[in-house]
């Protein structure tokens, strides 16, 4: 019975996840039936847009023809009017001309005749005589005439723009590492029109093919001149990312690939405020130490990392704000808000836990100091870590601290046994956990040197731990186990094994 029960189960199971698949198809479906509708309505109005602009043209050149011939019809038709205007005065003038002359020819009297000696002049210089006969112009116009024929066969030739074929992403030739991605692709066939690619990804927590609901918007990445594109400096705050890309030529982008969806796994926690003690103020990456927040601010911070040290009133001058020193403040005056149930750790355990536990794989993560951090570790704890346990001086979590108040101090701590560490504190540490080989390793985040590593075996899931006094921490989280660091973890290291005293320690 308990067979066939779990083998309905798990059929029951494929088909929901079947059944799931089919849902996203037909939103995918109809998301694309409304994609068809909207981009076949826009490039209809584009088309309308680009008739419109090419009758516009034809409009402009043709008023352009027409004044052409009308100014040309308007030059000759000037000229020759000018003409015929000079040949009617010129024949009025002859005839003026003529008639006195012939008058004077009817003279018999040779004295008479004689007064009338100036007609011979007159007649010699008629304006007739001057006169070109040729006209300036001729009634041609086929200088103007046109012939659009293969213009007619050139608009017949019209048609819509060759679009590049989709790429295709190759999956095994795509990278994920050290918080980066590359993603790799070619063409089907050889496209020597092709000018640039456009790549697309976004985040998702579903694998196979993207979702359309409840999805986040694709992230552009233009103008990509090669076949491969790397994104770096990424938080893996999803557990997959979805790439797609498209190929462009100097007209028009062509189809998406088929989407891509690779693996972007990495550890994401916050700090969790209601496990912090009163004196931190938290914030979902950040823990800064607030002398005005709650209990124990009379006592003297202890302990061998702090020995020597003054009353924490005396820290009034390395706090931001300028606050009252806690001396002055008294318990009773303290804000009473939603702060005054928070009380997981109290007394000098200044301490805040991640919200997330770790029970297996390897996991890396960064931390950061404020210039003026006095005090402050950095590691792992069990939930059983005691509301008045520092880090480190117990056997339920491990550290380094870092010292800066009065004597500067760089050690590793577990089980209250400390080993000092003759390195540069860095100024971001990087935390690999790796729980299933009993490994805590602490690095130099930027230049990836190895600080300390522990080598126990956690018998229970192992919770972040900090601690800050004097100061503030900043966190970075959704990272990848950085290659430098996997490379070390392969490789023996001297100082791995240097503090006997720590190593090798099995907790129960």
């Amino acid at each position: 019975d308990n067979s066939q029960k779990l083998s309905l189960q798990r059929i029951i199971s494929t088909l929901a996840n079947k059944n799931d698949e089919i849902q996203n198809f037909i939103d995918t479906l109809h998301h694309t039936l409304k994609g068809v509708q909207e981009n076949s309505s826009n490039i209809l109005s584009e088309l309308d847009e680009e008739f419109d602009s090419l009758y516009s043209i034809l409009d402009e050149v043709k008023e352009s023809m027409i004044n052409c011939i009308k100014q040309e019809q308007a030059r000759k038709s000037q000229e020759l009017q000018s003409q015929i205007s000079q040949c009617n005065n010129a024949l009025e003038n002859s005839e003026e001309l003529l008639e006195f002359a012939t008058r004077s020819l009817d003279i018999k009297e040779p004295e008479e005749f004689s007064k009338y000696v100036c007609v011979y002049h007159r007649v010699t210089m008629a304006s007739a005589f001057r006169l070109s006969l040729k006209p300036k112009v001729s009634d041609n116009m086929t200088h103007l005439m046109v012939d659009f024929s293969q213009e007619r066969q050139m608009l017949q030739t019209l048609k819509f723009l060759p679009v590049p074929k989709a790429p295709e992403i190759d999956p095994v030739e795509c990278l994920v590492a050290d918080n980066s991605v590359t993603v790799a692709w070619r063409m089907p066939e050889e496209d020597n029109k092709i000018d640039h690619f456009i790549l697309e990804h976004r985040k998702t927590n579903f694998d196979g093919l993207p979702r359309v609901k409840d999805e986040r918007c694709w992230e552009i990445i233009d103008n990509i001149k090669g076949t491969e594109y790397t994104l770096s400096g990424l938080k893996f705050d999803s557990k997959y990312m979805n790439f797609r890309v498209r190929a462009c030529n100097k007209a028009v982008a062509g189809e998406y690939s088929d989407p891509v969806t690779l693996e972007t796994k990495a550890l994401n926690f916050n700090l969790d405020n209601s496990s912090s003690h009163l004196n931190l103020k938290v914030e979902d990456t950040c823990v800064e130490w607030d002398p005005t927040g709650g209990k124990g601010q009379e006592s003297k911070i202890k302990g061998k990392e702090n020995k020597g040290s003054v009353h924490v009133t005396s820290l009034k001058k390395h706090t931001r704000s300028g606050t009252p020193s806690p001396k002055r403040t008294s318990v009773g005056s303290r804000p009473p808000a939603v702060r005054g149930s928070r009380d997981r750790f109290t007394g000098e355990s200044y301490t805040v836990l991640g919200d997330t536990a770790i029970e297996s794989g390897q996991h890396y993560w960064e931390v950061k100091a404020q210039k003026d951090c006095k005090s402050y570790s950095v590691g792992v704890a069990y939930k059983t870590l005691g509301k008045f346990d520092q880090l480190g001086k117990t056997n339920t979590s491990w550290c380094i601290h870092v010292n800066n108040w009065l004597q500067n101090t760089f050690a590793a701590k577990h089980n209250n046994k400390v080993k000092a560490l003759d390195v540069t504190v860095p100024e971001k540490i990087g935390v690999f956990c790796d729980f299933d080989g009993g490994q805590l390793s602490f690095y130099d985040a930027n230049s990836k040197q190895l600080l300390y590593s522990f080598k126990t075996k956690f018998t229970q899931p192992v919770l972040p731990g900090f601690m800050v006094w004097c100061g503030g921490l900043s966190l970075s989280t959704g990272m990848q186990v950085p290659s430098a660091v996997r490379t070390l973890q392969k490789s023996e290291n001297g100082m791995t094994g240097s503090a006997s005293s720590l190593n090798n320690v099995v907790t129960q």
